[in-house]
């Protein structure tokens, strides 16, 4: 929550979409439509900045909103507001399929990369997780769940592109926006939560014990007079 600005960054993301669907729906004027979502996402940044509060979660969705409707705008075409979004779905099916084939799953990669960022020494960084059976497959079960969703995005939403049903489209992709991505975080969670735990006691155990081991050393060093 903390995250996408709780329940505020929550509606400032589904708001210039909702109304971009209800406005084209109602009055099929398209430029109306763009000039009134592209504000209101505009208006959020803005405010954001008078309380200077953080803006991340803003910027990026007045980004997200501005690329969409200029490709909807240019295009002369409604439905093309959410062409942008397929080609998103369908890049990270492909990234995430492919890191899972080369045994590195991408979720994984990303969780530990938060946990422990590095640049240098991949491949013990790469080892201390992977080498983790448990954790690993819990990964991987993750990583193929993301797959599933962004896929499933495209199986439900593509056929309503290409039958021009901009009503259905929009509620689609709202419904299958932030609600639908908490609760793949959730289940996510479910899936490496216990496994990460165990991965990290046995972090601190090997710490413990290098600690102890140099103290021991340190001990037996013997003392110049």
């Amino acid at each position: 929550m903390e995250a996408i600005g709780g329940v505020r960054g929550i509606i400032e993301s589904l708001l210039p979409g909702l109304v971009f669907v209800i406005g084209f729906v109602v009055t099929r004027n398209l430029g109306l439509t763009v000039a009134v979502s592209a504000t209101l996402a505009v208006l959020a940044l803005v405010v954001r900045l008078l309380q200077r509060q953080a803006i991340m979660g803003a910027l990026s969705g007045v980004a997200a909103v501005a690329i969409c409707l200029v490709w909807a705008w240019f295009s002369k075409d409604a439905r093309n507001y959410y062409l942008p979004g397929f080609l998103t779905n369908a890049f990270w099916i492909a990234a995430l399929l492919i890191s899972a084939v080369v045994r590195v799953p991408g979720i994984g990669a990303l969780v530990e990369f938060v946990r422990n960022p590095t640049l240098s020494d991949m491949s013990s960084w790469l080892r201390s997780w992977r080498e983790d059976k448990p954790l690993y497959h819990a990964y991987l079960k993750v990583t193929l769940l993301w797959v599933a969703v962004f896929a499933l995005r495209l199986l439900i939403q593509l056929p309503l592109y290409f039958s021009d049903q901009i009503g259905y489209l929009g509620t689609a992709r709202l419904v299958m926006g932030v609600p639908f991505f908490a609760l793949a975080i959730w289940l996510s969670w479910l899936c490496i939560a216990a496994p990460l735990h165990a991965h990290r006691r046995n972090e601190d155990s090997i710490e413990i014990l290098k600690t102890d081991n140099n103290d021991r050393r340190a001990d037996d060093a013997p003392v110049d007079d």
